[in-house]
C-alpha cells in the first residue's frame, strides 16, 4: 500500500518532468504515476488529481508564490522547489480536506530529500506567508479534518 507522501513525491517528479520536457500531461500520469500506483487506486486517484489540479492552477499559484517569495524571481527558484510550492498552493486552494499544516509539512519533508539544504526553510517561509494571505483574503476553504489548526491560523492572520 502506498502513502500520500509517496504520491506527492511522484507528483513533484511529474511536475518537474512536465516543466522540463513539456508535452501531454497524460504521458506523465501514465509513465510516472500510474506505473507506480497501479495497485492502489485510492492513492493513484489522489496523485492524478493533485498533478492535474496543480497544472490547472499553475498560473494563479505562480502569481501567489511570486508575491510571497521575497527577493526571488520565480524563474530563479529551483525547479524542484517551484514544483513543491505550486503543488502546496494547489492543495491550499483546491483540496479542502487536507489540513494546511499537513500540506506545509509534506512540502518541507520532500524538499529535504530532493532539493537543497536551504529548501526546507525557504519553502516553509513562503508557504506560511501564502497561507496567512489566503486566509486573510477568505480564500482558504477547509472542512472536516482541514479545520484542525485553523484557529491558530486565524489568530496569526489577524495579528499581521
Amino acid at each position: 500500500m502506498s502513502t500520500r507522501r509517496e504520491a506527492r513525491e511522484r507528483v513533484m517528479q511529474a511536475l518537474y518532468a512536465q516543466e522540463q520536457a513539456g508535452g501531454n500531461p497524460s504521458h506523465f500520469v501514465h509513465t510516472l504515476l500510474a506505473a507506480e500506483f497501479e495497485d492502489d487506486p485510492e492513492v493513484m486517484n489522489f496523485a492524478e488529481s493533485l498533478f492535474r489540479t496543480t497544472l490547472e492552477v499553475a498560473d494563479e499559484a505562480d502569481e501567489i508564490i511570486q508575491a510571497h517569495a521575497t527577493n526571488w524571481k520565480l524563474h530563479r527558484i529551483t525547479a524542484i522547489d517551484r514544483a513543491l510550492l505550486r503543488m502546496a498552493t494547489a492543495e491550499f486552494l483546491e483540496f479542502e480536506e487536507i489540513p494546511p499544516k499537513v500540506t506545509i509539512d509534506e512540502a518541507i519533508e520532500i524538499a529535504k530529500t530532493y532539493s537543497t539544504d536551504d529548501s526546507g526553510p525557504f519553502i516553509n517561509g513562503v508557504l506560511d506567508s501564502v497561507l496567512m494571505d489566503l486566509h486573510r483574503q477568505g480564500r482558504l476553504e477547509k472542512s472536516g479534518r482541514g479545520l484542525i489548526g485553523m484557529d491558530a491560523i486565524r489568530e496569526r492572520a489577524q495579528s499581521q
